[in-house]
Parts: structure tokens; C-alpha cells; sequence
């Protein structure tokens, strides 16, 4: 009896778990918050003339391997700063993926899409105004959203995200005061929007400005009406943090990357010297497990870095070589890297192996390539 009772409980949980499910158009179930198919999202930027801005997706194998599993269209058109040589957004963090969630810039259109991800699917919830013009970047913090655009005097824009939606926060718009153009230059406009680990900071690095803004986050998203601003001569583009009060900065001008810890005070403290990588145009970085890879555009390579004995250690200025590429944005999806290259008009996939070392595994071809100012920029991965 006590057999039956047990596979009676087990049956009942199957039907329950199997009630959950939606029907898609061709017979698949899907359940919400379960996300079994791992995924690569690749933001095409297609203008208004092309058939606006959308989403490829792209099922990822176990050994890596890339398969086209669908376009989505975001309900906005992509667009460009002006004068990129090769990266039509000029930014890091364009498309973002978080917690079965995907958002989307449209710089054409001034707006940001929110998708619900399910394995290769994307449900488009909301569009949405970012708040300013040209948005061109997006960081995600525990239910708070923040917008960065690049047009005008620039500004950041935060959101709090409630029921799949998103919602503007009274006194999370704050202005750059870059005294750009509508349209500025790719030199002069912002590159990343970040939050640190511990919540309290919106970052926001500004180029040929040579600062990072940090903005103290208040009660309910709101942000400090002045930030904090640390120089930086190194031309400051992307970073991430490599711990809950460090943070690792790629410096374009310099092709550096180099190694701060973020105060309480929302001030930058270097520590040690840039190291330099020996490419050119060095500007995004990713993280795999324990290494750091930099996306080196004008080169069209990528650096591989390590953090050792609290400082950034140069592994290889070439850890891998991109043929006819215009390497710029990446994204990690387990223990592989993934590479988008505008001007080959594809994405390439490497194993990390334990060294650091990258072995090709993979390329995504069949995307839009950079042309008249304008081409793909972003890229994500569940």
C-alpha cells in the first residue's frame, strides 16, 4: 500500500507539473520559469527600412555548437551612433539576459523590449520609452532596470520591474550633461551602464570624457541627483567586476585593462598599472569562470586576462583571431565563449579550455554585416 500511495503522489505531481505547460502553434509545451534549452540571442539592429530591430536565436549544443532556432521582432528599429567603424551602438550591454528575461535597446526608436525567454522562444511582454534618446545600453540589478542613452546630454533612466512589466521610477532620471548632438559621435558617447554587486551604484562609463559616473541608488531605485566621478585617461569603455568591490576596466585609448576598487563612496582606486594587451581598439570584456576576455575591434582579435595576486595578468594579446571579423560584444554560456563579429556579419563560438586557451567550436553565419554606419550590436546567452 505504501508502493501504490508513493507512485500515486508521483502521478499526481507529473500531472500537475505537466498542467503548467503552454501549448505553442506547432504542439511544444513550454513551462514558464523552466528553461531546459540553453540559447544564444543575437540582436540584429535592422533600421526602420530593414524591417526594424529583432532577435535571432540560436540553440546551443552541449559541445557548443550553434543551430538557428528563430527570429523575434523587438516592435522597435535599431539604430547607430555616428562615425563607428565598425560598432554601431559603441557600447557594451545592448541586449541582456537575466533570469528568463531578454531586454533589448531600440536606438531608432527611443524604446526597450522586454521579452519572457523559454528555451529558443521569446514572448515580447512590453515596449516601452527608455527615457532619453539613442539607448544603447542596459544593466539589470534584482528587479531594477537601468537605461543608458547616448543622444543629447545623455542620461540614465531606471525602472522597476513588476508582473513582467516595467515601470519608470520617479527620481531615477538623471542627466550626463555630455552636450552631444541628437545623434553624437561614437567617440563621445557613453559606453556602459552597470550596477555594482552590492546594489548601491549605478556606473556609467564615458570615453573620450574619461570618467566613470557612479550614481548612489536610494530607496526604491531612485538615484543621487550628482554622481561621484573618478578620471580615467585611459579612454574608459566596458567593465564588469570580478568581486562584490572590485571591478576590472578596458581602456580603448590605451588597449588596457586595469583593476579598481569601488569605495563606499562611489570613488575609483586604482590598483597597479594598466596592462596592456598590445592590440588595438580593445573595448568589451566577458567573463568565463576564472578568466577575462577583451574584444579588440580594430585588431579583430580577442585578449585573454587573469586575475592573479589581486592584479590583471595578461594570458595572450591573440588568444584568439577573428577572419574578416569587427570582433566586438560577447557573451558566456557555460564554459564557452561567443563572439560577435559585425563586419563578418557572423558570431563564433570557443570552448574555454583550462588553461584559458580558446578552441573554435562553432560559427553562426548569416548575419547582418556592417555597412553604412549601421549593423548588428548585441548579444546574450541563458
Amino acid at each position: 500500500m505504501r508502493h501504490k500511495g508513493v507512485i500515486a503522489l508521483i502521478l499526481a505531481v507529473a500531472t500537475m507539473l505537466a498542467g503548467t505547460g503552454r501549448a505553442t502553434a506547432d504542439g511544444r509545451s513550454h513551462h514558464w520559469g523552466i528553461d531546459h534549452a540553453r540559447a544564444v540571442f543575437v540582436q540584429t539592429n535592422k533600421p526602420k527600412s530593414a524591417g526594424g530591430n529583432t532577435i535571432r536565436v540560436f540553440k546551443r549544443a552541449d559541445n557548443g555548437r550553434l543551430k538557428a532556432a528563430g527570429e523575434f521582432k523587438t516592435g522597435g528599429n535599431g539604430g547607430a551612433v555616428a562615425g563607428a567603424p565598425t560598432d554601431a551602438l559603441a557600447s557594451q550591454g545592448s541586449l541582456v539576459y537575466d533570469g528568463g528575461l531578454l531586454f533589448a535597446v531600440n536606438a531608432g526608436s527611443n524604446t526597450i523590449t522586454l521579452f519572457r525567454v523559454r528555451g529558443t522562444e521569446l514572448e515580447r511582454l512590453q515596449v516601452i520609452r527608455s527615457g532619453g534618446l539613442l539607448p544603447v545600453g542596459i544593466a539589470v540589478h534584482h528587479g531594477l532596470v537601468y537605461v543608458l542613452n547616448a543622444g543629447g546630454d545623455g542620461s540614465v533612466q531606471g525602472f522597476r520591474l513588476g508582473r513582467d512589466r516595467l515601470h519608470p521610477i520617479a527620481g531615477a532620471h538623471r542627466s550626463l550633461d555630455l552636450g552631444n548632438p541628437q545623434r553624437p559621435n561614437f567617440l563621445l558617447s557613453p559606453a556602459q551602464v552597470g550596477v555594482d554587486p552590492h546594489g548601491r551604484f549605478v556606473l556609467v562609463t564615458t570615453k573620450t570624457n574619461n570618467t566613470v559616473l557612479a550614481f548612489r541608488v536610494g530607496h526604491g531605485g531612485r538615484l543621487a541627483r550628482r554622481p561621484v566621478s573618478t578620471a580615467d585617461s585611459n579612454g574608459p569603455f566596458a567593465f564588469t567586476f570580478d568581486t562584490r568591490r572590485t571591478l576590472l576596466l578596458v581602456g580603448a585609448v590605451t588597449n588596457t585593462l586595469t583593476r579598481h576598487r569601488l569605495d563606499r563612496g562611489g570613488s575609483l582606486r586604482q590598483i597597479g598599472a594598466p596592462v596592456p594587451n598590445g592590440q588595438q581598439a580593445s573595448c568589451w570584456i566577458q567573463r568565463v569562470g576564472k578568466f577575462y576576455y577583451v574584444a579588440n575591434t580594430a585588431s579583430s582579435t580577442v585578449s585573454s586576462y587573469r586575475v592573479k595576486n589581486g592584479k590583471p595578468v595578461l594570458l595572450n594579446g591573440t588568444a584568439a583571431t577573428i577572419p574578416g571579423g569587427g570582433t566586438i560584444d560577447m557573451t558566456a554560456s557555460g564554459r564557452f565563449l561567443y563572439v560577435q563579429n559585425a563586419t563578418a556579419g557572423n558570431v563564433q563560438g570557443y570552448a574555454v579550455n583550462g588553461d584559458g586557451s580558446l578552441r573554435l567550436v562553432t560559427t553562426a553565419t548569416g548575419l547582418p554585416r556592417f555597412a553604412n554606419g549601421i549593423g548588428m550590436e548585441g548579444i546574450a546567452a541563458s
